[in-house]
């Protein structure tokens, strides 16, 4: 536990340090094409793989990268951890994501998310607010954006029931462009709530297109029950190298059962 908590700590320090260099190397892209400023995300996160690997001894595969399409795209994907927010940016040429209000407030880094057109929610707002989401999302798809959205609308527990909101089966309709469903197992070797990284393999799935033109019930359903049934073998195969590498005693924040 000591060498996993010294090898999260170094991680967690250079993770942090690379963020603020990556900031300072991104201001010139304010008066740039947006394509600079992505070009600058994709170099912190392929950084973030980089130390997970010599850091903390996590790998990344990926799975079905043949089925990323060109194009305009909704990306739904299962959210178990930080890591997704940042490890997907460089498997798209311009990804879009819905993120809350709050983030464009953090001085520097607000700034790079307005530049970068990503779509902020009130989510005090109800309903409102999920009309000018999905409005701006169907703009800005079309404009040949890939859209990645966590169907959850936050972090859950490996383990836990899933939660999926019906806003993402809305932005679905309104788009009316392809959905590439993607399952993982991050949150056993980045849990959340937790500064601490396990050694293994996080795997990443992406699964068959689902076709535009489904209602909101046919999508919610058919993109939960491919996300959720993925999603549980690749938490099955990671739980097997958790137990061989470190005895699976590492805590998971992940509750046995919920109301």
């Amino acid at each position: 536990m000591i060498s996993i908590f010294m090898r999260s700590l170094v991680f967690n320090v250079g993770f942090y340090l690379s963020l603020l260099v990556h900031m300072v190397a991104a201001i010139p892209s304010f008066f740039l094409p947006r394509q600079v400023l992505f070009s600058v995300a994709k170099s912190w996160a392929h950084s973030m793989t980089w130390m997970l690997r010599v850091f903390c001894n996590i790998r990344v595969e990926y799975r079905g990268l043949d089925k990323i399409p060109q194009g305009p795209l909704l990306v739904v994907a299962k959210h178990q951890s930080a890591w997704e927010t940042v490890a997907l940016l460089p498997l798209f040429r311009e990804p879009l994501f819905i993120l809350k209000r709050e983030l464009t407030w953090i001085p520097l880094f607000g700034l790079f998310l307005l530049k970068g057109q990503m779509i902020p929610v009130n989510r005090a707002a109800g309903a409102r607010a999920l009309s000018k989401m999905t409005a701006l999302a169907r703009e800005r798809v079309r404009h040949d954006r890939q859209l990645i959205i966590f169907p959850e609308g936050t972090r859950r527990p490996v383990g836990a029931e899933p939660r999926y909101k019906y806003g993402v089966a809305q932005v679905y309709v309104d788009c009316g462009v392809r959905c590439l469903p993607v399952a993982l197992n991050s949150g056993l070797f980045w849990p959340r709530r937790t500064f601490l990284r396990y050694p293994g393999t996080i795997i990443v799935e992406f699964l068959d297109l689902i076709p535009p033109g489904l209602s909101r019930d046919e999508f919610l359903a058919r993109a939960s029950d491919v996300i959720e049934t993925a999603t549980a073998k690749l938490v099955a195969e990671g739980r097997q190298e958790r137990a061989r590498l470190i005895g699976d005693l590492a805590p998971l924040d992940e509750p046995v059962a919920e109301a």
